[in-house]
């Protein structure tokens, strides 16, 4: 069941999310400083575009170098990801059919706005932690 709808995700509005991570985490590494923000943006990219069977969870070893580098990712590109999931998640709950789609553009939210200090993890192992 994970598969379909992960099908079904990659071709309504997977790829172009997926796009929109590309396209903030090359513009992102092109300074040394941005690295790390750039290959966060690759790492929730992929999960953008194949998000069912995983979950995201905190990692415990997380400090206050990724507090304050959640707030300069929310400055320099999450408000936008976010705002594409908003603006997506709508979309998608305008049809019955698209209403867990929708759901599953909300949840991402949150990740999208603050992705340092979480880990993706498959759902069947949640509190997998490094």
């Amino acid at each position: 069941m994970k598969t379909i709808l992960n099908i079904i995700w990659l071709v309504l509005s997977g790829f172009w999310l997926f796009l929109g991570y590309l396209a903030a985490g090359v513009i992102l590494c092109v300074t040394i400083i941005g690295i790390p923000f750039g290959i966060a943006a690759f790492r929730i990219g992929v999960y953008a575009l194949w998000p069912f069977g995983y979950t995201t969870v905190e990692r415990r070893d997380a400090g206050a170098p990724s507090c304050v580098g959640n707030v300069l990712w929310l400055v320099l590109a999450g408000w936008w990801l976010a705002l594409a999931h908003i603006v997506t998640g709508i979309a998608m709950c305008l049809t019955i059919i698209g209403i867990p789609f929708g759901i599953a553009n909300f949840k991402l939210i949150p990740v999208s706005l603050f992705p340092l200090g979480r880990e993706i993890v498959p759902t069947d192992q949640p509190f997998a932690t490094r």
